[in-house]
């Protein structure tokens, strides 16, 4: 079962997620909070596997919020999925600066929402695909402008892990790289879970954006 915390700070909104999530069998909407700080105290108090979490709330706004839970230095993060209605890059970039594990807009399909709580859940991620190439070269272009680890990070994965994350790169599940390099997804699933924390990330999403921010692999324009 995945325990959903549910952050927003309007309360339609909040009961229209939590009946739209709660309906899923495997879901459960463990709590609910209109502020980042209820999100973090209730993500950590209610032991959640994923906190939807909206960006502009009173108080602690939803990036700060989400630093808490899963930003550079937490020693126990807490997956999370921005849903917000605003589509502006500063958010965007912003969330995944933060250690977010995904972003989609209000106005995506349910059945999108359920798919990508179950992404962000199982760590694989997910991004609005209307918001997919504006954040893979806006990446490229920030490249110039951050520190250049591309090759000690590169240096530290396996030839193997190098092959895994070109393909989840160019979009692949798990199983899809699994068949294209000839493994079982166990294998594919453990290489994933030594070659996170060598980059520095989290998510599958995060390792996707550390690649093409770092040049390992380009966006055709």
């Amino acid at each position: 079962m995945i325990r959903v915390v549910i952050a927003d700070d309007q309360p339609m909104v909040r009961a229209g997620l939590a009946t739209m999530l709660g309906a899923e069998d495997d879901i459960e909407v463990v709590g609910t909070a209109a502020d980042g700080s209820e999100a973090v105290a209730a993500a950590r108090s209610l032991d959640a596997d994923v906190v939807c979490m909206d960006i502009r709330m009173p108080g602690t706004d939803g990036i700060a919020a989400t630093a808490q839970l899963c930003g550079p230095g937490v020693s126990d993060p807490v997956p999370v999925l921005i849903i917000t209605t605003f589509d502006i890059d500063e958010y965007l970039f912003g969330a995944l600066e933060a250690g977010a594990s995904g972003f989609l807009l209000k106005d995506a399909e349910p059945e999108v929402l359920v798919d990508a709580v179950r992404s962000v859940a199982r760590g694989d991620g997910t991004l609005d695909n209307s918001l997919t190439r504006r954040v893979l070269q806006e990446m490229v272009s920030r490249r110039r402008t951050q520190p250049v680890v591309a090759t000690r990070g590169v240096d530290v994965l396996t030839p193997r892990e190098v092959d895994i994350l070109l393909l989840l790169a160019q979009g692949m599940s798990n199983d899809e790289v699994a068949q294209s390099l000839f493994l079982e997804v166990s294998t594919v699933k453990s290489h994933l879970a030594r070659m996170l924390p060598k980059l520095g990330v989290k998510s599958r999403l995060q390792a996707v954006v550390w690649a093409y921010q770092n040049g390992l692999v380009r966006v055709e324009r």
